[in-house]
């Protein structure tokens, strides 16, 4: 685990991909997208049927690792309106464990209907936890700090000639991008125009990723240099 600090709370990145607040012992997740491999193969793409064991097997050693006692899902907690019913009888169990180990609250995003409900804890569809927006997808209108995910994004970089690509969290003043979490989930550049315009307005945007036991920032973005391009259709993978 990796601190860092936003509007004034320690935050710490977990496996670089969880988000724990120690002040309020909250373990953040965002884009699980559980059943995603059954999904794709329903619709005649196989895929290895246990991404959602793999998704919520990680989930709990993040809870064992921070201890926390409550967990936020951020929205787009299972790839489609039926994946809670397509979830085979072991990862059915899984996820009733850790709905009924902590308190647990699922944050409704766009690929998500009522049907974590049947899952255990509560369903919302956005929620203020200590001063703090937790929703799935930025807000332009947003005053107050805030917490999302939505868009899965990527640091891409090159280091010795080699390139990179790691997930991260995007960071500005008053908002927080989570990346995702779910094992199948694919990545948008976090310096892509679709994130730089959603994190507005902004001084600075950078990308945090764990790196040697420290929270790592990289510029992606300052106000002083040249503005965000305009907002392009948002790609496949969001919809």
């Amino acid at each position: 685990m990796v601190p860092f600090s936003f509007s004034g709370e320690e935050m710490l990145l977990v496996s670089g991909h969880a988000l724990f607040w120690p002040r309020e012992q909250a373990l953040l997740v965002a884009d699980l997208h559980l059943e995603k491999a059954s999904f794709f193969a329903s619709h005649g793409q196989m895929l290895p049927p246990y991404d959602s064991r793999e998704t919520l097997g990680r989930l709990a050693l993040a809870i064992r690792e921070t201890g926390a006692r409550r967990v936020f899902a951020l929205g787009d907690n299972f790839h489609d309106e039926r994946g809670a019913q397509r979830l085979e009888p072991h990862a059915v169990g899984m996820l009733a464990a850790l709905t009924h180990a902590v308190n647990w609250v699922w944050i409704t995003g766009n690929h998500d209907s009522a049907q974590e409900g049947i899952a255990g804890g509560e369903l919302l569809g956005e929620l203020t936890v200590s001063g703090l927006m937790l929703r799935h997808m930025a807000k332009p209108e947003e005053t107050r700090p805030e917490l999302s995910g939505h868009f899965h994004p990527k640091l891409k970089v090159s280091l010795r000639g080699r390139r990179i690509i790691r997930p991260c969290a995007v960071l500005s003043e008053t908002r927080l991008i989570l990346p995702a979490f779910g094992a199948l989930t694919g990545g948008l550049d976090a310096a892509d125009p679709v994130i730089l315009s959603a994190m507005q307005p902004a001084r600075a945007i950078d990308a945090i990723v764990p790196a040697s036991g420290k929270a790592v920032q990289y510029p992606l973005w300052r106000a002083d240099a040249s503005p965000p391009r305009n907002q392009k259709t948002q790609p496949d993978l969001f919809r």
